[in-house]
């Protein structure tokens, strides 16, 4: 499921290079691509060494916690400038309230050490940048 909740954040991030009007939120953007395109990479590797596909289509998107729907999303790409930068701001915010609260829930399991330390990681960057992005929405 993370594969997924992380592909959509970078189907977000792609739009603000050319949509954002803010600096720091094109480079809010940035880092969240550079951090979750190697995390998913991981995942990916994880199910293919445990015979999984590496895509678990059986989660609707309003399944999980933070998930955009395909409305805000094509909202999203709608908006240029501030417009872009507050929706921006306010779903990723949401998504990545989402990605911690799954990420405890997967911690709660205790299956497998690896997928442990990535959850401690995705909690402590996303929850860093849950307070820089709501630090740009004052």
């Amino acid at each position: 499921m993370m594969i997924q909740h992380h592909t959509q954040a970078l189907e977000m991030t792609e739009l603000a290079p050319d949509r954002a009007k803010s600096t720091q939120v094109k480079r809010i953007a940035e880092r969240i691509s550079a951090a979750q395109k190697p995390e998913i990479a991981a995942m990916e590797g994880w199910l293919e060494v445990n015979d999984g596909d590496g895509r678990d289509t059986s989660h609707e998107h309003g399944t999980m916690p933070g998930m955009a729907t395909e409305t805000q999303l094509k909202e999203l790409g709608t908006l240029d400038g501030e417009k872009f930068d507050q929706l921006f701001l306010k779903l990723m915010i949401t998504h990545h309230e989402g990605a911690v609260t799954m990420t405890t829930d997967v911690k709660a399991q205790g299956n497998n050490i690896l997928i442990e330390e990535m959850a401690d990681d995705v909690i402590a960057q996303q929850t860093t940048e849950i307070s820089r992005m709501r630090d740009l929405t004052k």
